[in-house]
């Protein structure tokens, strides 16, 4: 487009069209909309408000990459003027804000709909760098973090977006502090989508876990910053799921569908009482705890851990 010829309505429109149909009051008065043209817009049904000082031109319609772009225009900064290598300026430097968590793992296509989480009505999950900036705005869930980085965010389909690594750090955060933001279960899978995908996670590789429980039992380990434990080991007749053999902990972790039943209980006792003989603890995880109650799981496996290594010393 020609800015030097066009008319003002006609580079919003031409903004708001890279913007997926929204811009923001700051991107209106640099395109030359005073503050009084901007309001007399919207009395016009030109613009319409979706968040302080943040419009849909023309239209109504939702869509989630425009409630996307609406969330990070209401709470980005004014555009810096830092420069990245080779004179091209960052995305979070220009920006100042990424799509993040739920929001970004939707974007990346590691999750499926769950509870109307993709509708264009859902909160948005926005990052932004630092302690301060905006306040939150209705229907957008702000994360603010010194630790997020310039090479942590990137474009997709257009959107300000932390990068799939980061986007599957800040997931793990999420099960840390609330299994009912992002159960661990749905984190796993999130991690699998992204391997499918074959985008760059960190994960480090195979992690020798045989099922989604074990997955979500090591990956409460590495949140909680617990030793990493041996996986899926022998001791004697016995495959056990997690060892820790210094402190001679072990854990083993229960699904519904594989111990259900009288003959499973007497086999898992059992295989307890033996192993106790041979002077390891057994600590039993069930995966509704994991699930519901992840920080009293951690609670226990450190104390055992504790206990083990300060009998461990002694002996």
């Amino acid at each position: 487009m020609d800015a030097q010829g066009a008319t003002t309505d006609e580079r919003i429109a031409w903004l708001a069209g890279r913007q997926y149909g929204v811009v923001s009051a700051i991107q209106l008065r640099e395109l030359g909309a005073s503050r009084t043209e901007v309001r007399g817009r919207v009395e016009a049904g030109r613009l319409h408000p979706l968040h302080r000082g943040v419009y849909a031109v023309g239209h109504m319609a939702p869509s989630r990459h425009r409630s996307w772009m609406a969330a990070i225009l209401a709470c980005r900064r004014h555009p810096g003027d830092d420069r990245g290598a080779g004179g091209a300026q960052l995305v979070l430097d220009y920006w100042g804000a990424a799509l993040s968590h739920l929001s970004a793992a939707h974007l990346w296509g590691f999750l499926s709909d769950r509870g109307g989480s993709m509708s264009p009505e859902a909160p948005v999950d926005v990052s932004v760098p630092g302690r301060g900036g905006k306040a939150g705005r209705r229907g957008v869930r702000v994360h603010r973090s010194v630790t997020l980085r310039p090479n942590q965010v990137t474009l997709r389909e257009g959107v300000p977006v932390t990068t799939p690594a980061r986007t599957i750090a800040d997931l793990g955060r999420s099960v840390g502090r609330s299994a009912r933001l992002l159960p661990g279960r749905e984190l796993r899978r999130a991690i699998r989508q992204a391997e499918v995908l074959g985008l760059p996670i960190g994960t480090g590789g195979s992690d020798r876990t045989r099922s989604d429980l074990e997955a979500d039992f090591l990956a409460l380990c590495r949140l909680h910053g617990m030793p990493a434990p041996e996986v899926n080991v022998r001791i004697g007749p016995h495959l056990v799921d997690f060892l820790w053999r210094k402190s001679r902990v072990i854990v083993e972790t229960d699904s519904y569908l594989y111990h259900r039943g009288r003959v499973a209980f007497q086999d898992d006792r059992g295989r307890d009482l033996d192993l106790r003989a041979r002077r390891f603890d057994v600590v039993r995880i069930a995966e509704k705890q994991l699930e519901e109650e992840p920080d009293r799981v951690a609670t226990i496996v450190r104390h055992a851990l504790r206990v083990g290594a300060d009998a461990a010393e002694s002996a």
